[in-house]
This record gives C-alpha cells, sequence and structure tokens, in this order.
C-alpha cells in the first residue's frame, strides 16, 4: 500500500485514525499501540502478505539481540551477539538486494555461467533493517535501555508511517513516545498539514514532473540535444526531491498525527552553498546514520578520515541498489566530499557564492543523471550529450515544446524549493495582526491541495515512491 493512493486515503487512514482514537478512553496507550500495530502489519503486508514474515522475523531477532547486548554483563557475550545480529541483518539485505547482481557480475569476471537467483527484493528492508541496526548497536553503547516488552518493540520495527521508505528513525527519538504519548489539537493540526503538502508534492508536482523526464530520458536519450539532455536531468532532479521529500513529509505528519515526533529527513537541499552542505540537508537520516555508525570505523585496521569517507560514500552508493551506477553515484560525491575536505571550510567560504551555487548545482545535476540510468552504454550517452560532443545540435523544437506547455509546473517546482512556510512564519511573528488570516489561508489551501490532489489520483496509474524501491 502506498500513501498517494484513494485506498489509503479514504479507507485505510480513516478507519485506523478512528480505532486509534476509540482506545483513548478504553485501552489507553497500549490499546492505541495495538491499534498502530495492527494497522502497521496490515499496511505492510498488503498486496504480498509474505512479506511480513521476514518483518516479524527481523524483529523477533534484533528483539533478542538488543535483550542480550543490552542484559548481559559478559563483554565477550555481548560482542559476539553484535556481531550474529550485525551478520544477520546485513545478510538479509545482501540476499534480498544483491544476490542477484552479485551472481551476474562473478558470471561476468570469471567466464561462468551460475545460475543468477531472481529474488523479489522486500519493500522497506534497507530502511527498517538500518532502524534496527542503529537500535542494537546503540543498546550495546549503552545509549538506550532494551526494550523488554516485545510488542513495543515490534511498534517501534513497524509503525507505518515511516516503515516502506523512511525517514530512518532512532530508538532514542520514540522510546518514550511508545510509553507515553498524547496528541494535541496542535498536533492533530500540523500532522494533518504536513501530510496533505507532502501528498501534494508527489501526486501535483512529482508525478507531473516525472512524465516530463520519461518524455526525454526515459525513451530514446541518444537522440537528445544538450538542451534537452540538460531538461531532462534538471526535471529528474526536481522530480526526485518532490517524490523522497513529499514521502518523508507525509511519514512526519503521520507520525504526529499519533503522537510521534520523527525527525526532519530534508531542509530544502538545493539552497546548499556546496556538496557538503547538501548531503546535511538532503536524506538527513541516512547521512547521520553513516555519520554515527560506519564512520568510526577503521579501514582495514587504519584511522583515516579519508579512507572513512571512501567506505561511507561507497555503502551510500551500495545501499541505493545492486546497480553499478549507484556505486559510481556514491564514490562522485564522495570524491566531491573529499576535494571540499581538502580545501577546508575556511577557503571554501572565500569562492564568491555565486560559483558556490553554479558550482553545486551542476554537480548535483550531473549526479542524478548518474543516479537515474542503470545501464552504462546510456549513462555514457548521457555524458556525452551534456557536452558540445552531442551529435544531435545544441537546442531543438522539442525541448522548446515541453517548456511552453509545462511552464507553469515548471516555474512552481523551482519556487517550492525554497522555505516558503519558513518565510510565513517569520512574517507573522513580525506582524501579529496577519496570523488569523494567514491561518485561515493556510487551511483553505491544504483542503485545496487535498482535494485536486484526490482528482489526481481518480485517473492515475500506480506511481509508487521512488524510495519504495531502496
Amino acid at each position: 500500500m502506498i500513501f498517494s493512493s484513494l485506498i489509503f486515503l479514504y479507507l485505510f487512514l480513516p478507519i485506523c485514525l478512528l480505532c486509534y482514537a476509540g482506545m483513548r478512553n478504553v485501552g489507553g496507550v497500549k490499546g492505541r499501540n495495538a491499534v498502530l500495530i495492527v494497522f502497521s502489519l496490515l499496511f505492510y503486508a498488503w498486496g504480498e502478505p509474505v512479506r511480513i514474515v521476514y518483518l516479524l522475523l527481523s524483529a523477533a531477532v534484533n528483539y533478542l539481540c538488543g535483550l542480550g547486548v543490552g542484559k548481559l554483563k559478559a563483554e565477550w557475550l555481548r560482542k559476539i551477539i553484535l556481531i550474529l545480529s550485525l551478520i544477520y541483518n546485513l545478510g538479509m539485505i545482501g540476499y534480498f538486494k544483491y544476490s542477484g547482481f552479485l551472481m551476474e557480475n562473478v558470471n561476468a569476471l570469471f567466464g561462468q555461467h551460475f545460475p543468477v537467483p531472481e529474488i523479489a527484493q522486500l519493500v522497506g528492508i534497507s530502511f527498517y533493517t538500518f532502524q534496527v541496526i542503529s537500535y542494537v548497536v546503540d543498546c550495546y553503547w549503552e545509549k538506550v535501555e532494551a526494550q523488554v516488552n516485545p510488542l513495543k518493540f515490534l511498534l517501534y520495527v513497524a509503525l507505518f508511517p515511516q516503515l516502506i521508505a523512511g525517514p530512518i528513525v532512532r530508538y532514542s527519538t520514540i522510546a518514550a513516545e511508545i510509553d507515553d504519548r498524547r496528541t494535541t489539537v496542535a498536533d492533530l493540526s500540523s500532522g494533518m498539514t504536513r501530510f496533505v503538502v507532502g501528498l501534494a508534492k508527489k501526486v501535483i508536482l512529482a508525478n507531473e514532473l516525472y512524465r516530463i523526464v520519461k518524455q526525454f530520458l526515459g525513451t530514446s536519450p541518444e537522440t537528445l540535444t544538450v538542451c534537452g539532455t540538460w531538461y531532462g536531468v534538471i526535471l529528474y532532479s526536481l522530480y526526485i526531491y518532490y517524490d523522497f521529500s513529499g514521502y518523508s513529509d507525509m511519514a512526519i505528519g503521520l507520525g504526529r498525527i499519533f503522537g510521534f515526533h520523527f525527525d526532519e529527513n530534508f531542509d530544502h537541499p538545493y539552497l546548499c552553498k556546496d556538496i557538503t552542505e547538501f548531503w546535511q540537508r538532503w536524506h538527513i537520516s541516512l547521512g547521520t546514520f553513516f555519520r554515527d555508525y560506519l564512520l568510526p570505523i577503521p579501514v582495514f585496521g587504519i584511522r583515516n578520515k579519508y579512507l572513512s569517507l571512501a567506505l561511507v560514500w561507497l555503502c551510500t552508493g551500495i545501499w541505493h541498489g545492486a546497480s553499478w551506477n549507484y556505486i559510481l553515484w556514491g564514490l562522485y560525491y564522495g570524491a566531491f566530499i573529499l576535494l571540499e575536505t581538502k580545501i577546508g571550510k575556511k577557503k571554501m567560504r572565500k569562492i564568491p557564492i555565486v560559483l558556490r551555487h553554479i558550482y553545486n548545482k551542476i554537480v548535483i545535476i550531473i549526479g542524478f543523471g548518474i543516479f537515474y540510468f542503470e545501464d552504462s552504454r546510456q549513462l555514457l550517452t548521457f555524458f556525452r550529450n551534456l557536452t558540445f560532443f552531442n551529435p544531435n545540435g545544441f537546442f531543438g523544437l522539442f525541448e522548446q515544446t515541453s517548456v511552453s506547455n509545462n511552464l507553469i509546473l515548471i516555474i512552481v517546482s523551482v519556487v517550492c524549493t525554497f522555505p516558503l512556510l519558513s518565510l510565513v512564519r517569520k512574517l507573522t511573528e513580525k506582524w501579529k495582526w496577519t496570523a488569523p488570516v494567514v491561518s485561515a489561508a493556510g487551511t483553505v489551501l491544504t483542503v485545496a491541495l487535498l482535494i485536486t490532489s484526490s482528482i489526481l489520483l481518480v485517473d492515475a496509474t500506480t506511481n509508487p515512491f521512488l524510495y519504495y524501491r531502496f
């Protein structure tokens, strides 16, 4: 099931909210937790019930491992349990995501013909597995208390707002709220607004942008002009932002409705002044995960920040998928992070701000081109088409027509990358008399976005969030 579907919006979510609210004076927080567990498992099992077995198995294994590393006294035994937990968790990701890719490359490298396994990837496995890894490691480091109640731990693992595509929620973030939480009117209003904004990002902007992207990059990229190639990949960069940040907004909004306060996952990343800052604003939960759990690990027994950076960005690429373009994409960004680290923050700040913006936007846009093309030949064609070596010329009627037909969509997509809501809040704080007007306008706009998104979803084909693949 996906958030941006009419079944979720007008059947699953209303029933879940009614059952959740009904438990307020009956079962208290235990009853509400039970409702969320049941609906979370139903949400994940929708369309493919077998995958719930692996989710429950992951929860059971890591619940026991968390108890082991958190409660046992013998350090050697705690370390063994931690290692076994990591082997199991990374092994599950490796089996379901990378076994086919690995065998294909073994066959290509050694000229063998081993059968390539065709294993259906478990939706969301990378997200919920990283969550349980962070939990077990934090228990081992004694940063959190091991959860002794298996149902509470299952709620943490399976909580449907963030189960499929993040953000990667640390146990410490919601541990207290699992035991005691309440949803205020402000929480409900803020959560619903945030959810609808995320829905609009996905349905009104991301889906429409992707329609254009497929026309340029998804059909015959080898026929594109220079401008057509840049145009297509720029729109893809906007699409992937609205698709993923839209999901994160919906997840954070839903969490808020149920009394959970998830950390932010995006912070207007296209406002960045360099690549380092971009990754401090983009997919924040993944970046902080690697920073906290992978960066401190010695590489080949050596503590070296450059080797550690290389490992982090290699893993960032691998995490995104079983294809060489994702590995190249991770190393590509790692190279620019390393370059900026070598230059230093002080020297970077001395570079004119306009040049810094031009530099990082070009790097980001080309990076998303690497991310898009899994086929190596198409990727090489993409690189060629960005330059004057493109045999198709500089500019063509195809992109001119597309720009004129979609100008409003493009302008709105660019403008909405800016922190418009923050600007409105600052203005209402400065001129308090505008607060009632702004509040009323916000309510009207939220309702309008919900109605518009719902209308667009009536005839829409299934268009899941991109990060469901990861």
